[in-house]
């Protein structure tokens, strides 16, 4: 049975305990940019915060495996607002267009679902990164392969949940079978529709063949920066190449019925 993650954003309060989880466990180091020279100190020091929002990292990258998204409304006149949060990382994606894209076999999925590049296999072409419609991989310039979240490859093949879910304080990141996590996020958004949150709804389902890991989002998927309606690169090259033969067919045929003809008149034309 595959293993995944069901994350409830309506009760995640953005405490980062997951992205710090996240860099503990797999030793990853932290981002270049995040650190910034102080007058009168000998060496850098972490800056807390991109200037933006308390959003301390932006983004995914080789470095950051999991990024908690702070996402603020305001209305017109701001006297009102809303935050919310999404712990987001890979997917791991039933159709997974960065597997399909590896040339030499360096991405996998496991016994268990889960998608993670082989390190030692990689050759840093780097064709996955343009397949992933979520932008998840990243390059990493010190190591020179493609780097994502492994959904805790190592401690779920040893019978622990990922580091994220475990470090989470309100539960808002589930670890389990993806069929009993359905379920839960099933009653979980029949609860809040019943509450009047009719916004409310499940990301993950169908998108990319359906997600190992899904959301329930208060809102919109694109409020949170998600695809709506996410292509698989292959998916897409598939079809361009299936139109492009099919052309291609058409104008050799109609080739060959323009020398037929020119023959036909030609010989006509012989006394």
């Amino acid at each position: 049975m595959a293993k995944g993650m069901f994350v409830d954003t309506s009760i995640c309060t953005g405490c980062k305990a997951c992205q710090v989880a996240c860099k503990e466990w797999n030793e990853l180091d932290p981002e270049p940019s995040h650190f910034s020279k102080v007058p009168g100190s000998a060496a850098p020091i972490a800056v807390n915060f991109t200037g933006d929002s308390y959003d301390n990292t932006g983004q995914l990258s080789a470095t950051d495996w999991r990024h908690v998204k702070f996402i603020e409304q305001f209305n017109e006149s701001r006297s009102d607002a809303r935050w919310l949060f999404m712990s987001d990382s890979c997917k791991h994606c039933n159709d997974a267009g960065c597997l399909n894209a590896c040339p030499v076999s360096a991405i996998v999925r496991t016994d268990m679902g889960n998608v993670f590049v082989q390190q030692e296999t990689c050759i840093g072409c780097k064709y996955c990164i343009p397949a992933c419609p979520y932008g998840v991989i990243s390059f990493d310039e010190k190591s020179h392969t493609a780097k994502k979240c492994t959904l805790c490859n190592d401690r779920i093949h040893n019978g622990l949940g990922t580091a994220c879910a475990k470090a989470c304080p309100t539960g808002s990141i589930m670890f389990g079978e993806v069929s009993d996590l359905k379920a839960k996020a099933d009653a979980r958004l029949g609860q809040l529709k019943g509450l009047g949150q009719s916004q409310a709804n499940i990301y993950g389902y169908s998108e990319a063949g359906g997600l190992n890991v899904f959301y329930l989002l208060m809102d919109k998927p694109e409020v949170y920066g998600q695809p709506v309606n996410p292509v698989v690169p292959q998916r897409r090259l598939a079809l361009s190449t299936g139109v492009s033969m099919l052309g291609a067919l058409f104008m050799g045929l109609a080739a060959l019925f323009t020398f037929r003809g020119r023959s036909a008149r030609h010989a006509e034309m012989q006394p």
